[in-house]
């Protein structure tokens, strides 16, 4: 009986020693990364987004509903029309966004220091996150902007004023979000620490503050939002000079709607840059797995 055999490629050998090629399978496709898809759909909901209002804010024909066209064309030429040696930043780019920044980075920072210091302080002591977790609650529950007359009495108008109420406005879910973190420490790890007798300074940054850094950044992301809100809120107060919020008031006053769309525009895209910046720096420190997206 003849038999069939298979050639050094793997071809199908007839009987008498030709080979019979196989049929070439089609490559398997290669899809991108699933990062790379998702950026990719974000970014395609928000143009299917931008394009609806552009066409109903057209259609609609108000002047009070700008079509999102003349809103950013508006905002390049009143913040981002400036000379390159100036990073493309005008004039009124350099009054009114970056003391706001300005402020914002500073009432930020302080409620990161002072929130993680305290929160690892009181998180570490059971004794002590008893005694203040019930003021934490109340404190947290206290709607920042009503606290703004209360340091505009103590502190008066001005940039110490704001910069003391995003500070105290934004502390809380730092500090509450990380005493959470540090209580959560895995005893087993504790245990290890103590047999291998490391110091106090050692158990701090290399077991607490490393198990407490998905909490921490949770409230960090909290406060960063809360302190974008105080620092707008801060500055449509009177004796306000620059900033965000107080071209916002301007332009209100003026009856400048333009100007109005641009400054919300301006906020939320300063809302996500900064946001993004911050998962970007949790990502790198946490891990993506791990990460509060």
């Amino acid at each position: 009986m003849k038999r069939w055999g298979t050639g050094i490629r793997g071809d199908v050998m007839k009987p008498d020693g030709t080979a019979v090629p196989r049929s070439p399978r089609a490559a398997p496709r290669r899809r991108p990364p699933v990062g790379l898809r998702h950026a990719l759909l974000r970014w395609l909901v928000l143009a299917v987004a931008v394009a609806l209002w552009e066409v109903a804010a057209r259609a609609h024909g108000s002047v009070y509903f700008p079509p999102p066209g003349r809103i950013a064309r508006h905002a390049h030429e009143l913040w981002f029309s400036g000379p390159v040696r100036h990073v493309f930043l005008t004039e009124a780019a350099v009054a009114d966004i970056l003391p706001s920044l300005g402020r914002m980075g500073a009432g930020f920072g302080l409620a990161a220091v002072a929130g993680i210091a305290l929160g690892v302080a009181v998180g570490r002591s059971r004794r002590a996150y008893a005694l203040c977790n019930p003021v934490l609650q109340f404190a947290r529950a206290v709607p920042p902007p009503a606290l703004v007359p209360v340091f505009v009495v103590v502190l008066d108008f001005g940039t110490p004023m704001q910069i003391a109420s995003i500070a105290f406005s934004a502390v809380w879910p730092v500090l509450i979000n990380t005493a959470e973190g540090a209580r959560n420490t895995d005893p087993l790890r504790l245990d290890v620490a103590a047999v291998l007798r490391l110091n106090p300074v050692e158990r701090l940054c290399f077991l607490i503050l490393p198990s407490a850094l998905p909490r921490i950044f949770a409230g960090l992301r909290l406060s960063l939002s809360l302190s974008l809100i105080l620092m707008v809120f801060s500055e449509l107060l009177p004796g306000t000079a620059n900033g965000i919020g107080f071209t916002l008031t301007e332009a209100q006053t003026r009856s400048d709607l333009l100007t109005v769309w641009a400054a919300l525009v301006l906020l939320g895209a300063l809302g996500h840059l900064l946001n993004t910046g911050l998962l970007a720096v949790e990502k790198r420190l946490v891990g993506s797995g791990r990460a509060t997206a």
